[in-house]
């Protein structure tokens, strides 16, 4: 609490409810010295388990009878008292000594700031009647004060944009363009009140740029978006040509190579039969060679038929280009685009973000 704060010598126990532990209120002393809040005592001894018996609930004395609970009308006013004491976000009566109140209001003549019970003479006098009173002020008053003359700040200055006590109006400002604070304040008010309107407009303004801008963004990001998007369609089209192509002209070329190793393969077969035929007849030459018997050699000789001419074998030739000419020469076209592609840089040509491609 604010009155602990303001004095911690000032035990929270004289204004605790033992009970509820809370401020008392309604504060009753039993005659052993205790206080409780009328209602907590009192509920307290009208539970069921207190079988007719009362006792304190601190230092459990008993009682024959219930007591009789008076108001502790001291406690009270102290519990008010300290309820009223000036809190750390309260302003301090000027004129309390010790424990200070809470000012209520602040008076910009005397230059002082009063709790209730301080500020009645400023109520009953009917001369500080006429002094100013306003709400109680946290800031220093003497922030109203003339440093020079240490009066109340009561004229503005237009010459010297200041703001000036009537002393000083008599003295160095005298002849210059004076008026109430009251006057002045309510010029610029109204200068005020255009500046308020100016900004208004102002930020209304911006707002719409601002707006306008969010939908430029939003156009951009969709812009780009679709941009991407129809040349990913782009590069995924040319991608999928390529693998195509690819693919076709690997087909072409393993075709090709199919039909050329059936054609070597037929020649080798058709070679081989050739040349185990030709073993098997070098055979019977070598055995008709070692025939003694000259009549038999010249008869076994006689049939034996063996042409000797070579049997044309089909040419199966190894070329290199197993593709057309057309095609070889529009693949070569291809690569050499493709190579100035792969060389192409993307430059940035102007601040608006302007693209171009360079070869």
């Amino acid at each position: 609490m604010a009155a602990e704060t303001n004095n911690p010598s000032l035990s929270a126990d004289w204004y605790s409810c033992p009970v509820c532990v809370d401020v008392l209120k309604e504060p009753v002393t039993l005659v052993c010295g205790h206080s409780y809040c009328m209602d907590c005592i009192n509920d307290y001894w009208d539970q069921p388990d207190t079988q007719g018996g009362y006792q304190c609930p601190q230092c459990r004395r008993a009682f024959n009878e219930r007591p009789e609970l008076n108001k502790n009308t001291v406690l009270a006013e102290l519990i008010e008292k300290l309820k009223s004491s000036a809190g750390p976000d309260d302003v301090p009566c000027d004129v309390c000594t010790g424990r200070k109140l809470r000012a209520v209001k602040s008076c910009l003549t005397c230059m002082a700031s009063y709790c209730e019970t301080h500020l009645q003479p400023h109520r009953r006098s009917d001369v500080l009647k006429r002094h100013k009173l306003g709400e109680p002020k946290r800031a220093s008053l003497e922030e109203k004060l003339c440093e020079k003359h240490q009066k109340v700040l009561e004229i503005f200055c237009r010459t010297d944009q200041t703001c000036v006590c009537l002393l000083c109006v008599a003295t160095e400002h005298k002849n210059h363009d004076t008026v109430t604070p009251e006057e002045e304040r309510a010029a610029r008010q109204n200068h005020l009140e255009e500046t308020r309107v100016i900004m208004k407009k102002k930020i209304k303004k911006n707002k719409k740029k601002l707006k306008e801008m969010k939908e430029t963004i939003e156009k951009i990001q969709s812009s780009a978006e679709r941009e991407v998007k129809e040349h990913e369609e782009i590069f995924k089209s040319a991608l999928e040509s390529i693998e195509r192509l690819r693919s076709e002209v690997t087909e072409v070329i393993r075709r090709h190579e199919r039909t050329k190793v059936r054609e070597a393969k037929k020649v080798m077969e058709q070679l081989e039969k050739e040349i185990k035929e030709l073993k098997r007849r070098n055979t019977h030459l070598d055995k008709l060679s070692q025939t003694e018997n000259h009549i038999d050699f010249l008869k076994k000789f006689s049939s034996l038929h063996f042409p000797l001419e070579d049997q044309d074998t089909p040419a199966v030739s190894a070329s290199e280009d197993l593709l057309p000419e057309t095609l070889r020469k529009s693949l070569s076209d291809l690569k050499k685009k493709l190579e100035e592609i792969s060389n192409w840089e993307i430059v940035k040509i102007s601040e608006d973000g302007g693209l171009c491609v360079l070869s």
